[in-house]
């Protein structure tokens, strides 16, 4: 509810938006300089915020920590407490506690911020912990089924009571978790954040008056309505359909559909998700509570927002035209106790999702597909020097962003996890026993385009103590590849291997616990990002200048390109005529590439037989999806490549499953 009906001027409102983002700077400067977990300190997986007393979040930093949370809404956790005093704080880590949290290792807290007994604001935000306890270091794996495996779990609760300490309920987590003196250490930081937010917005009522901060907190958010709208408005009205994947379901498994249906009439947008698989036995879930405006589900679009107006105001206001539909008990909005510790794999494939309906509706203005992977790599191990164990997060390994309408994508730092920081060697070395052998960007993984995808990233290091384990959250596009556009090609899928190049070496595809010993050496590569525009219209020059940094090998300047090299330069003469021979073909491409891997899968898992399942398992109990996906897929396996393919092959083995389970029947 608005505070006031008189608006601010836009000069005004300016003026009080920057002391707001001055604010959370401050915030979050105060946070990353003094937590103790590299992940917070180094890497900045945080954020900060300032909300309304309804909790709406109306203020973010821009040059601190994790770029996923202006639309967040604390209001319902907010209210699962049921009086605030001064010197409050809160937290809660419990995904399925009004939906704010979206893995346990994620504790967000919020402090209460009052002027003379009124409740003026909160000041808010999370921190990611190394460990929460569960059943693997790290808290989070592809192989978890269940919510209660990945660590303890707190509802909504007061850490401090008017500004006392709640030794009890911190004495319970310490003893759940793997490094209570780390977390304690963040917390403690994290504490210090909140109460500088605090005595910022004091220093803003003394300055500007409280009922101009009060009143400018809602215009702000009106405002950032005002200029998403403007921008949905000048895209032409209409339906856009795309779906992407995950590479699997669980372990080992079959891939995951998300399929997106979005629909723009003026300045309205709604962002239909039915078609997306079902919930899974596995931790890939993003709990969104079937919230129609969870910020989860809307990172895409702050993103596309943001690029096409970087002058918007970045607050919960920009999410205002936009209208989710969450089919419940899907991968979107799971069903409790559903896993939910890997969601951030699946929000890397939302995003592309987004990406790829926007690109239909504005192809002049939008980039390929960013590579879609920042996998985080996490260390448990002993240092030989002392015995002492060590939990560290190493690195996040990010692919390369999508080839964009002006320039090549970003190198090793596509849309997926840009805010994720890397960590500098000397740090990583001189905090965790491990040798890093090679940290650099991958060659020839930028898919080909006029403009080039951006290159994935490599991380090689060493271990030196016996039953060392690497957790790597996120793995993923090992099979499915960024997606190319306008001709541009698809980039580079990703991998990891344990002890490359020797007798012993295993690949590891998308796994993402391993268990390493003295000597062993584990290298991760990153996808690239895809192409955009056609290859052969890239300039010979910029062709020659990537195979000198060593970005692209001659042999790709010449398959990719058509760039003829010779002695070091361009022969022109050899490139006009090889592109002149290979143009008519490259004309024909058409607007998506997906690379070979998803071309096959969609031979046999067509449009008409992909609705066909889910259409069937959408009519069953959840308990029963993920079972009969499993079921059907290793039936589909079994037929003939001829009958593959058909809504009517479906229906054929969905009846035969039907007589092995006659309870289907029955519901």
């Amino acid at each position: 509810m608005r505070n006031s009906t008189q608006s601010a001027d836009i000069a005004t409102l300016q003026i009080v938006a920057n002391h707001f983002r001055a604010a959370s700077e401050s915030m979050a400067y105060t946070l990353y300089r003094t937590a103790q977990s590299t992940f917070v300190k180094e890497t900045e997986d945080f954020t900060i915020g300032i909300v309304t007393p309804e909790g709406k979040t109306f203020s973010v930093p821009m040059d601190y920590g994790a770029t996923w949370y202006p639309g967040l809404d604390y209001g319902p956790a907010i209210d699962m407490l049921d009086h605030y005093e001064d010197g409050d704080i809160c937290f809660t880590n419990d995904p399925y506690s009004g939906f704010l949290c979206t893995h346990t290792p994620d504790i967000h807290m919020w402090r209460p911020v009052f002027h003379e007994g009124e409740l003026i604001c909160f000041t808010v935000g999370h921190i990611h912990n190394t460990d929460m306890g569960g059943a693997v270091p790290a808290s989070l794996s592809r192989a978890n089924t269940e919510v209660h495996q990945e660590g303890i779990r707190f509802a909504p609760s007061k850490l401090f009571k008017a500004g006392v300490l709640n030794e009890e309920l911190l004495r319970t987590m310490m003893i759940n978790v793997r490094q209570p003196d780390m977390n304690w250490g963040d917390l403690k930081a994290f504490t210090g954040a909140l109460n500088t937010g605090a005595r910022k917005i004091h220093e803003m009522i003394a300055k500007l008056g409280v009922d101009t901060v009060k009143r400018a907190m809602y215009d702000v958010m009106d405002y950032s309505e005002t200029q998403a709208r403007a921008l949905l408005s000048s895209m032409p009205d209409g339906t856009y359909h795309f779906t992407d994947y995950c590479d699997e379901d669980s372990a080992g498994g079959y891939p995951v559909r998300l399929n997106l249906t979005l629909t723009i009439r003026g300045s309205d947008a709604i962002l239909d998700f039915t078609g997306t698989d079902p919930q899974l036995t596995s931790s890939l879930n993003v709990p969104t509570g079937g919230n129609p405006r969870h910020t989860l589900m809307l990172v895409g679009i702050y993103y596309v927002l943001y690029t096409l107006n970087p002058d918007i105001m970045v607050n919960l206001g920009m999410t205002r035209p936009f209208t989710c539909i969450l089919p419940e008990g899907s991968v979107v909005n799971p069903q409790f106790p559903a896993a939910v510790g890997m969601r951030s794999l699946t929000c890397g494939r939302l995003r592309s999702l987004i990406f790829g309906a926007f690109a239909q509706a504005v192809p002049e203005r939008m980039p390929a597909a960013p590579a879609g992977s920042s996998s985080i790599v996490n260390v448990m191990t002993t240092d030989p020097k002392n015995g002492r164990r060590v939990i560290a997060a190493i690195d996040p390994i990010v692919g390369g962003g999508g080839g964009m309408p002006m320039r090549d994508g970003t190198d090793g730092s596509g849309a997926d996890g840009a805010y994720l920081k890397n960590t500098p060697v000397e740090i990583n070395e001189a905090e965790v026993p491990v040798e890093i052998l090679r940290y650099s960007l991958a060659p020839n993984s930028g898919g080909a385009g006029r403009w080039r995808g951006g290159l994935g990233t490599v991380l090689e290091f060493k271990v030196f103590s016996p039953n060392t384990r690497i957790t790597i959250r996120n793995r993923d596009r090992s099979r499915f590849s960024a997606w190319g556009t306008l001709g541009g090609k698809a980039g580079v899928a990703s991998g990891s291997v344990l002890n490359p190049d020797t007798e012993k070496e295993v690949s590891l595809g998308n796994q993402d616990f391993v268990v390493a010993g003295p000597g062993d050496v584990f290298r991760i590569w990153s996808p690239g990002g895809g192409g955009r525009g056609n290859p052969l219209e890239r300039e010979p020059v910029r062709v020659l200048r990537d195979v000198q940094k060593g970005f692209v090998s001659e042999a790709l300047a010449l398959s990719d390109y058509g760039v003829v090299l010779k002695n070091g330069a361009v022969d022109v003469v050899a490139t006009d005529r090889e592109r002149e021979r290979r143009m008519a073909d490259a004309k024909q491409a058409g607007f998506f590439d997906y690379g070979t891997q998803r071309d096959a899968y969609e031979a046999t898992w067509t449009k008409a037989a992909y609705s066909a399942l889910m259409d069937i398992l959408f009519s069953l109990p959840v308990e029963w999806r993920f079972f009969i996906k499993h079921e059907v897929f290793r039936a589909v396996e079994a037929l003939a490549p001829a009958k593959r393919g058909t809504a009517a092959s479906i229906h054929e083995i969905f009846e035969r499953l039907q007589l092995n389970y006659p309870q289907l029947r029955r519901v």
